[in-house]
């Protein structure tokens, strides 16, 4: 049976010491602050992780570490996006082995797909997966929708457990809840943080929100606030996350994102913030930008 989730689910970071290296003492310190923090859960290898730019014995070095350390406080998502259908059965299924929980998958990027061509792909790749699978909608960095109306005539397949929307358009997530009606055990989870007491009062089940890297409880405390209809704690929790998003101003680039909250959890001494290969971590212009804007929110 899917376990269906809600709250906080992290995209983590992965800590790099060097190239196909993990930093394993800032790992280890991530994933407890993370967990800790009171999440529902933990996402690996996403768009936040540096998946697309990691070595696959890297990935799984990755998974097995923190499937080990987590140990079964929270589960363990791992995202298997991959352009080759065979390389993403076979990380789901080391996942499993491993111990996770559920598995994440975007549109296979490079090669654009129409939509019965990704139809046809998932009814392919679900059968073969040992998780419950996650879809997760990123049009900005894949060039495909997932469209409602695929997911709709996706529904009847039940190794599908819901959805992440990374988009930030909120109509189209409005249409994603509706699909619930259909299948009240997906969950659908908002990606853009500062969207995400909008999309839960849209009938969302909670954020993967790449700032829980950096105060898991600060969004934990938001969802519980926002599903408790408690709008007098709400309030400083959003201003504080509307101004956490000033970091991921700071640089260019798809990248910067992740160089951000790379900088931040160096800055607050968590982990290092080498960056997989072709990027570089932020230089010191750019990280007393950062450390400043932590400073401003009260960052120990």
């Amino acid at each position: 049976m899917i376990q269906r989730l809600q709250g906080i689910v992290p995209p983590m970071i992965t800590p790099l010491a060097a190239r196909d290296e993990l930093d394993h003492p800032g790992l280890e310190r991530l994933v407890d602050r993370i967990v800790d923090g009171g999440v529902s859960g933990l996402f690996l290898l996403g768009t936040t992780g540096e998946a697309p730019s990691l070595s696959y014995r890297l990935r799984r070095e990755l998974i097995e570490r923190v499937c080990r350390q987590v140990d079964d406080r929270v589960p363990v998502l791992v995202g298997i996006t991959d352009t080759a259908f065979e390389e993403s059965v076979a990380l789901a299924r080391f996942a499993a082995d491993a111990g996770a929980t559920m598995l994440v998958l975007a549109t296979p990027y490079y090669f654009p797909a129409g939509q019965t061509e990704l139809k046809e792909y998932i009814r392919h790749l679900v059968p073969e997966l040992p998780l419950p699978l996650m879809l997760y909608n990123m049009p900005a960095l894949t060039k495909v929708w997932f469209e409602p109306e695929t997911l709709r005539e996706l529904s009847d397949l039940g190794g599908i457990a819901g959805l992440k929307d990374s988009s930030g358009d909120l109509d189209y997530f409005a249409r994603l809840v509706a699909l619930k009606e259909q299948r009240p055990d997906w969950s659908v989870f908002m990606g853009p943080e500062h969207l995400l007491p909008t999309a839960v009062g849209l009938g969302g089940d909670g954020g993967v929100n790449g700032g829980a890297n950096l105060f898991p409880e600060l969004f934990v405390d938001t969802w519980k606030a926002t599903t408790g209809g408690d709008d007098e704690a709400l309030a400083p929790l959003v201003a504080r996350i509307e101004a956490l998003q000033a970091i991921y101003e700071i640089g260019k680039y798809a990248s910067r994102h992740i160089k951000a909250t790379k900088s931040a959890l160096s800055i607050l001494g968590v982990c290092n913030d080498f960056m997989a290969e072709p990027f570089h971590r932020f230089k010191a212009p750019e990280r007393v930008r950062v450390a400043a804007i932590l400073d401003a929110l009260g960052a120990p």
